[in-house]
């Protein structure tokens, strides 16, 4: 495939972006591709540049250096086109409680150009697409906070986007409307939609994404799919060895073993902080079987998601 072949193939383009405030350097030369129909999550502590990125793809903020661009159009040079493009959901939306339902999608809807007949046979779609249907009558202001959420993700596709930033739309939603919201964003991504999701949670983005980046204080340290950032993230395995006995005597004789950073004895067990790959911790437990000792079980811990997001935030930054 030609670079220009994989460019045309591309939502999301970020080269060398760099964005600061006074002395504070929010965003520091990140770089990040997302094809066209992915669904992106985009994780990290509060405060690492999460927003900050997302609101220079909205165009709503001009970088210090670099430059991002949205489906081959630079955000900085080309705003208008882009706000074309974009279906943007701010972590903080606002809603306008005296209108009901529908006229807050009707306003929304004039104010991209949509004629009424347009948008009297568009606005139901969006309602049932959301699970609102049954409020359309409704003042904004009776909605629970659930409703709102995705009543403010209905007046984000009132254009027919072809990307959607979402900044946290998760944020503060009970379970069961954080489950509303994940199939509707599958029903979105069925329908061709490239798809940016923002956490700071990361078992919450899991089953909803295709990727994630990391984010933290400012630079993107890693990106992947989620088994691929857990081998990134967490280098060391944890691995349970049980034995019949000798358990004092396999801790030392592991203890110079060059791939083991550590070891401690848990009843009947071995725990060892392991830093190498498969074919390696193969050949550790050939060596321990070699040597004569009673291996009963040799298995590695699963790390779960919880894990991966203690190792990428180590310390946070501060609040943007």
């Amino acid at each position: 495939m030609s670079i220009e072949q994989e460019q045309e193939q591309l939502m999301i383009e970020i080269k060398g972006l760099s964005k600061s405030f006074g002395n504070f350097q929010a965003l520091k030369g990140i770089d990040l591709s997302i094809k066209k129909g992915t669904v992106f999550g985009f994780v990290g502590p509060n405060g690492a540049g999460k927003s900050t990125t997302m609101s220079i793809l909205a165009t709503l903020m001009i970088p210090t250096s670099g430059y991002a661009k949205v489906d081959g159009l630079d955000v900085t040079e080309h705003p208008h086109l882009v706000r074309k493009k974009i279906g943007y959901m701010p972590d903080f939306f606002g809603v306008y409680d005296q209108l009901k339902t529908d006229e807050y999608l009707h306003f929304y809807g004039a104010s991209y150009g949509l004629t009424k007949p347009e948008r009297d046979a568009l606005i139901p779609q969006l309602l049932e697409l959301v699970n609102l249907s049954d409020k359309r009558e409704a003042y904004v202001d009776s909605l629970s906070r659930g409703m709102k959420q995705r009543l403010c993700l209905a007046r984000s596709l009132v254009h027919d986007p072809e990307l959607l930033i979402l900044d946290e739309p998760a944020s503060g939603l009970d379970p069961r409307a954080r489950i509303e919201m994940r199939e509707i964003l599958k029903e979105l991504k069925s329908m061709g939609k490239t798809i940016i999701i923002s956490s700071h949670i990361l078992p919450e983005l899991a089953e909803m994404v295709d990727e994630i980046g990391v984010i933290e204080h400012g630079e993107m340290i890693a990106v992947g799919n989620i088994s691929n950032i857990q081998q990134q993230l967490m280098a060391k395995r944890l691995i349970t060895i049980k034995l019949a006995n000798g358990q004092d005597q396999l801790k030392v004789f592991l203890g110079d073993h060059s791939l083991v950073q550590g070891m401690f004895v848990d009843g009947a067990s071995v725990q060892v902080q392991f830093s190498g790959n498969d074919e390696e911790q193969a050949n550790l437990l050939r060596s321990i079987i070699e040597a004569g000792y009673p291996v009963v079980s040799f298995h590695e811990a699963q790390t779960d998601l919880e894990d991966i997001f203690l190792a990428i935030t180590r310390g946070g930054a501060s609040e943007q």
